[in-house]
């Protein structure tokens, strides 16, 4: 458990470094080595994976995403996870779903925050150990994520 000490450091570390411009915001460096760190330098390529997202988001506070993988979710061949990047969002990994053969289908949903136009990444891990991605440019016209000053 943390001590008061360090939560306050951490919170006057934290309102500091909000100030800076650009600080805290993930860049395509960071989306990439986070891809390289969930696919443990496996290499990754494009297909299979559809990522569904306005390619204009009115308001970055909710984009609605769905990502569907081409499978056929049985016990040999199937997803095990689909996770979500951004390349602008104070984090590059923003969500992970872990999903198996019982989920029958591939096809995930949510809403996701984008503080900028940026580039998303949908990356799906199979049970062959392979990974397979689709990215698409979205266009925010009212970021999310951002400190308001």
């Amino acid at each position: 458990m943390p001590t008061r000490r360090q939560l306050i450091t951490t919170a006057l570390l934290a309102g500091g470094l909000a100030g800076l411009p650009g600080a805290g915001r993930a860049t395509p460096a960071m989306r990439d080595a986070a891809v390289d760190r969930l696919s443990g330098g496996a290499p990754v390529r494009d297909g299979r994976v559809v990522l569904t997202v306005p390619g204009v988001a009115e308001n970055g506070l909710s984009v609605f995403t769905t990502v569907t993988v081409d499978s056929p979710m049985t016990a040999e061949d199937h997803v095990r996870a689909i996770h979500i990047l951004s390349e602008q969002n104070p984090i590059a990994h923003l969500l992970t779903f872990h999903v198996g053969p019982r989920a029958g289908a591939a096809r995930v949903s949510t809403n996701i925050r984008l503080a900028a136009s940026q580039e998303v990444t949908a990356l799906a891990e199979m049970s062959d150990g392979t990974f397979w991605r689709d990215r698409r440019l979205v266009v925010v016209t009212i970021a999310a994520c951002i400190d308001g000053g």
